[in-house]
C-alpha cells in the first residue's frame, strides 16, 4: 500500500497538530493519567484514520477497451436515463457512484481515449446523494473518447468533500485506469453513457476503481 501525494501535506499538518495537542494536554493533565493517554488513543486513532484516507492498495487492475472500468471506490446509489445539460446535452444513461470517507479516493479513467473536455465548476456543497449535486455542487466534469464513443466522468463535490482535484487536459491522450483525480473527504462520481449501454452493476453494489466492470461498450 502507497500513500497518496495529496495526503502528504495533510498527514504531515495532522501529525503536527495532534503532537503539540498531545504535549498541551499531558502539561496541564499529567496529574489525570486517565485523560491524557485517553486523549493520546483518541489522536492515534485519527491520525491512522487521515493516513487511511489517502491509501493507494495494490490492485491488479482490469484491462479491456471494450468496457467501462469503475473510476472509483464506492456504492452504486443512481442507474437511469437523465439529460445531460453540460456537454451531450441529450438524453444519456447516468450511473453514479457514492463515495464514503472510509472509501479509497483516488479517481481514474473508466476508458482509454482522447480527453475531449476537462472543465471545473464553482458551486454548492450539498450532501453527494441530493438529485441536484450533480448540477449545482462544486464538480469537475471530463469527457475521454475512444473513437467509437465518448464518456463522461464528473466529480462532485459534497458537504464533507471541498477540494476536487482533476489532472487531465483537454487534448490529452489517456489510458484506462490511469490517475483521474482525487476527492478529499468522500463524495460522488457521475459517469454518462450513451442510451442503451449495457450496464453490468445493481443499484446498492459495492464497486472498487479500476476492478469492477459498470459497462459494456457496444
Amino acid at each position: 500500500m502507497k500513500i497518496h501525494r495529496e495526503g502528504l501535506g495533510t498527514i504531515v499538518l495532522t501529525a503536527l497538530v495532534l503532537a503539540l495537542l498531545n504535549v498541551a494536554v499531558f502539561y496541564f493533565l499529567g496529574q489525570v493519567p486517565s485523560l491524557t493517554w485517553g486523549f493520546f488513543i483518541v489522536s492515534l486513532i485519527l491520525f491512522l484514520f487521515i493516513i487511511s484516507f489517502f491509501r493507494i492498495p495494490a490492485r491488479d487492475m482490469a484491462q479491456d477497451e471494450t468496457l467501462v472500468i469503475s473510476p472509483c471506490d464506492g456504492k452504486v446509489v443512481v442507474i437511469e436515463e437523465t439529460f445531460e445539460p453540460e456537454y451531450f446535452k441529450d438524453k444519456r444513461l447516468q450511473v453514479s457512484i457514492f463515495m464514503s470517507p472510509a472509501n479509497v479516493h483516488v479517481n481514474r479513467n473508466p476508458i482509454s481515449g482522447e480527453v475531449k473536455l476537462s472543465q471545473y465548476h464553482a458551486g454548492k456543497y450539498l450532501v453527494a446523494w441530493h438529485p441536484k449535486s450533480s448540477t449545482e455542487n462544486e464538480r469537475h466534469t471530463v469527457v475521454i473518447g475512444n473513437g467509437k464513443t465518448d464518456i463522461l466522468v464528473r466529480q462532485i463535490a459534497g458537504a464533507l468533500a471541498r477540494r476536487i482535484v482533476n489532472y487531465l487536459k483537454a487534448g490529452q491522450q489517456v489510458k484506462q485506469n490511469e490517475e483521474l483525480g482525487f476527492i478529499k473527504f468522500g463524495s460522488r462520481v457521475d459517469i454518462y453513457l450513451p442510451v442503451g449501454t449495457p450496464v453490468k452493476v445493481q443499484l446498492d453494489q459495492v464497486v472498487k476503481g479500476g476492478q469492477s466492470i459498470i459497462a459494456q461498450l457496444v
